[in-house]
């Protein structure tokens, strides 16, 4: 095929294009930071890593209407000149997978000399706006802002096409992490390849689009995080911020900057800028104004460069200097990091000891420190990793991770704490984080006390063998205790015994952490009871064989309507076996709990062994439900029988209260408020704050 003018003319400009900002980077930022950036750039993407996308039919087809609404709860505003085809496109997926959030589309015509004057307002649901005169994007969004009904403006440009689910993504954000002003999208090429998860700012005021080139779903762009600058290409904003911080600055008209501006506006307002990874938007990079920064409308990136480094030199001068490629380390340079390490990924739907290590993460966030986890398996565990991710958690797995010692090669220098999760685990990162992780507090988190439910499982079973294995694994745990710095346990008790197994260790209680969820439907509209755990732990299988078999015939006998609900992932056949039993149902894992928790009458805790404090009486109790326990059960946990539990050992005992609890409305209310106290007392996360801090933020720490 013969090459046109026109094409030797790109190729050329685009060739010299390459050679001046080569040259350019050479000078301000020295030949180590270029050459990795150039690396970056050339690094090739296996097609696994790089993102699925959706694209609208490829024929040029004008929609026949938008979903939207005249209540929006967002603007979204699309400043458009020329490029038509580009416009419908963005325009069409929004029309074949619209957002769920109420949204209108504002669509402002900066003078197009296209077509688009006459085809754009024939789109039924589109508000169109047509300027008398081509003023560029400042003044195009600013107009477009002026002419908006929702609560949040959100930028767009025609150039893009949004992938599903990238609008409630944004807005969701700012309901997710509070203090949040202003939201940017990850930015994506048509090629599935990372175009910006965020932007850097350089004290000199050039600016840096992290990870481009990269895989979307690496760990160091794929969660929540601050950032310097989200680029004006899909941004979200509360209209009454935008109109408090005076739009888009005019200073920067046509073009530039603006963007960057307005973040560091935000940010000097109180408000936070934040990247969200789960707001996709395909973006056909420098379609409207080309690449080139010598001529053309992108030539004002080089003079509004000059204007935006003037004018916020004070800011500036916190920023470090354009000869370093950014990083997770450099990033989070400001703060304290905290690197959290267990065998598998936490399931907090699963299990009490993956919610508490999800809520210590959370909290550690609320107070400041980059929390990053690592699961010794490094599997990514789908939802599970994702949900890390969007609360801000900086989760690594592979093939991101060749291995481990690598891993921490490379970042164990910036940790300044890290929480080794189980004797297991700890057991076999002790000695590498030592090495490579020098400033570094270890922190073993016991989870429980493992020798101390083994050795009780071996009394409960007479079973000498296991009373055996619980003494090695007491040697193992003492020792990983004696080789850290500091040692995590979940109540008074466990800490008690350490006190004379393990005299000269530092142990500080951290227990169990809880969201308050309420009081949940009143005692006439519950019934039945429930109980809630997995059964990969021993101690939940041994409750619910010996409640179904002991106490629950004196409950029906008593109660013959009245139904157990048992309900936990990973069925064993001994606990399967139960659903044959009349007035039992076996539920396995229930992804959404709270319709048990809330409509079920008495919550159960049959445990007649076990160590440290019992996720699902804590649960229970966060939801109003009141609990029948066994001692063990409620060891450690604060509780008075009669007051905010009933405790019974034997069969009888236990069926008395049951019964008692589920038909004495004035005992149960009673129970229910009592029990809500006791988690908001010593198990929430305002509860846990002192002690975190005293853990990860003294100024020994």
């Amino acid at each position: 095929m013969p090459i046109s003018l026109a094409d030797a003319r790109f190729l050329f400009d685009r060739a010299t294009g390459l050679v001046r900002r080569g040259w350019l980077s050479l000078r301000t930022r020295g030949l180590s930071a270029s050459w990795q950036r150039v690396r970056a750039q050339l690094r090739r993407v296996p097609a696994a890593q790089r993102a699925a996308l959706y694209f609208p039919a490829a024929q040029p087809r004008v929609p026949v209407a938008l979903a939207t609404s005249d209540a929006p709860l967002a603007s979204i505003v699309i400043p458009v000149y020329g490029q038509l085809e580009h416009t419908l496109r963005c325009l069409r997926a929004l029309a074949e997978l619209p957002p769920q959030a109420p949204f209108e589309v504002i669509v402002v015509d900066d003078g197009s000399p296209d077509d688009s004057a006459r085809v754009l307002p024939t789109i039924a649901g589109l508000r169109y706006h047509r300027r008398a005169e081509n003023g560029g994007f400042v003044a195009a969004c600013n107009d477009g802002a002026a002419l908006a009904r929702g609560e949040y403006l959100v930028f767009l440009n025609n150039d893009t096409v949004p992938q599903p689910g990238w609008l409630d993504a944004l807005l969701r954000t700012f309901a997710e992490h509070p203090g949040t002003g202003l939201v940017g999208a990850q930015l994506l090429y048509p090629d599935g390849r990372l175009q910006e998860a965020g932007g850097v700012v350089f004290a000199d005021g050039s600016g840096w689009n992290y990870g481009r080139h990269q895989s979307p779903v690496d760990p160091r762009y794929a969660y929540v995080r601050d950032v310097d600058y989200a680029s004006g290409a899909a941004i979200a904003i509360p209209r009454a911020l935008f109109e408090q911080l005076g739009m888009f600055d005019l200073r920067y008209a046509p073009a530039y900057y603006e963007d960057t501006d307005l973040a560091f506006a935000a940010r000097a307002a109180g408000r936070r800028v934040v990247y969200q990874p789960a707001a996709r938007v395909v973006h056909d990079e420098g379609t409207t104004a080309g690449t080139d920064t010598t001529h053309g409308a992108k030539a004002y990136q080089v003079r509004n460069r000059e204007r935006f480094a003037l004018h916020r030199a004070d800011a500036l001068r916190h920023q470090l200097a354009a000869d370093v490629v950014p990083s997770p380390a450099w990033l989070h340079r400001g703060g304290k990091q905290v690197l959290v390490i267990d065998a598998l990924s936490p399931m907090p739907d699963r299990d009490s000891g993956s919610l508490r290590l999800v809520n210590l993460m959370r909290l550690l966030r609320e107070e400041g420190a980059h929390v990053v986890f690592l699961p010794a398996d490094l599997k990514h565990a789908g939802p599970y990793t994702d949900a890390l991710q969007a609360i801000g958690v900086e989760t690594w797995f592979a093939p991101f991770v060749a291995s481990v010692p690598a891993w921490l090669r490379e970042h164990g220098p910036r940790f300044d704490s890290v929480i080794a999760c189980r004797h297991y685990v700890a057991r076999e990162f002790l000695p590498l984080l030592r090495a490579y992780a020098p400033r570094a507090q270890l922190v073993f988190d016991t989870i429980d006390l493992h020798y101390l439910r083994e050795q009780r499982a071996a009394d409960v079973a007479g079973d000498a063998a296991r009373a055996r294995t619980a003494q090695r694994t007491r040697t193992l745990e003492l020792e990983v205790i004696a080789r850290s710095d500091l040692t995590l346990v979940v109540s008074e008790a466990e800490r008690a015994l350490l006190a004379n197994d393990a005299p000269s260790a530092r142990v500080t209680v951290l227990s169990n952490l809880h969201r308050i969820a309420g009081p949940g439907a009143p005692f006439a509209q519950r019934r039945d009871l429930v109980f809630v755990g997995g059964f990969r732990h021993p101690p939940n299988v041994d409750a619910v064989r010996w409640f179904a078999g002991a106490v629950f015939p004196r409950v029906r006998a008593r109660l013959p309507e009245v139904r157990f609900h048992c309900i936990g992932g990973d069925v064993v056949e001994a606990v399967a076996a139960l659903a044959a039993r009349d007035g039992i149902t076996v539920h396995g894992h229930v992804p959404d709990i709270a319709p048990y928790m809330d409509g079920c009458r008495v919550a159960l805790a049959p445990l007649r062994y076990g160590a440290g404090v019992k996720g699902k009486v804590n649960l229970s109790m966060a939801h109003g439900q009141p609990v029948v326990a066994t001692s063990c059960a409620v060891e450690g946990m604060h509780t008075r029988d009669g007051y905010d539990v009933l405790v019974a050992d034997d069969a009888d005992a236990f069926a008395d209260a049951v019964v008692r609890l589920h038909e004495d409305e004035a005992l149960w209310t009673t129970l229910s408020a009592n029990g809500l106290d006791n988690v908001a007392r010593h198990f929430s996360l305002d509860a846990a704050r002192d002690a975190v801090r005293q853990v990860f933020f003294a100024p020994d720490a």
